[in-house]
């Protein structure tokens, strides 16, 4: 049983990011999710569960009644667990790590269900990390967490300055523009930078300045643009099957 002030404690949890960010954790619902989080070991985790969760052996797990779970739940149908998860401690990034994979780059999206999908195609395409400019929806905020379905657990994400680590790069930036080349000619080199721009601006003019090739994905309608998200899955398969899927 949770006593009252628990209860309290994870509804703010689950309410206010700014609780979230003073105590330095996010939560992750969804026995799914969970079991992502919990098997990668990266993450330091609190568990809270009904009996209707099958823990592994060895698991610290705080029961709850499933009335208790409803309280502290933010989905409209509670799962049988909820994990308090806590946040990375940021480090420096060394722009020479981009000479290793493939890199996505995020310049000012700020659509947190963007930034969550665009983090599970990255975790789908085996893209070897995620970077996020300023103005970039918070990662661990919980509309980015639940849209990422459990691939948080595995991405690595780093929060950069962008222009100053794009033009350190060392390896094709590929910026994604309208008036770009056809992604389906891209000769897709064994490393490079993709970047996503604004939802409505598109890339900033700190960022046009370092990239090294314009790409867009041709259209053959009338839509006006496509949804980074998408955008981004399109243009990572094609850089995946330009580069044999290696």
């Amino acid at each position: 049983m949770l006593s009252a002030a628990e209860i309290k404690r994870l509804k703010s949890l689950r309410d206010d990011e700014r609780a979230r960010r003073a105590e330095g954790v996010f939560l992750v619902e969804g026995e799914k999710a969970v079991r992502e989080f919990l098997q990668c070991h990266r993450f330091a985790v609190t568990l809270y569960a009904t009996p209707a969760w099958a823990a592994a052996p060895g698991q610290s797990v705080r029961e709850v009644t499933p009335a208790e779970m409803e309280k502290i739940s933010h989905l409209p149908s509670p799962s049988s667990v909820l994990a308090v998860v806590q946040r990375p401690e940021p480090a420096p990034f060394d722009p020479a790590q981009l000479s290793h994979g493939f890199t996505l780059a995020l310049d000012t999206v700020q659509d947190p269900g963007n930034v969550g999908t665009i983090i599970r195609i990255a975790d789908w395409y085996g893209f070897a990390r995620v970077l996020l400019g300023e103005g970039c929806a918070d990662p661990f905020s919980q509309k980015v967490v639940n849209a990422s379905k459990g691939s948080l657990a595995r991405a690595e994400i780093h929060r950069v300055d962008m222009p100053a680590v794009l033009a350190a790069a060392g390896v094709p930036v590929l910026g994604c523009e309208l008036d770009g080349a056809s992604v389906h000619t891209l000769a897709a080199p064994p490393a490079a930078v993709v970047v996503i721009g604004n939802e409505g601006r598109g890339l900033s003019p700190a960022v046009q300045a370092c990239i090294t090739q314009r790409i867009t994905i041709p259209s053959f309608g009338q839509a006006e643009s496509l949804n980074a998200g998408v955008a981004a899955a399109i243009v990572c398969d094609n850089l995946r099957r330009l580069a044999g899927a290696a």
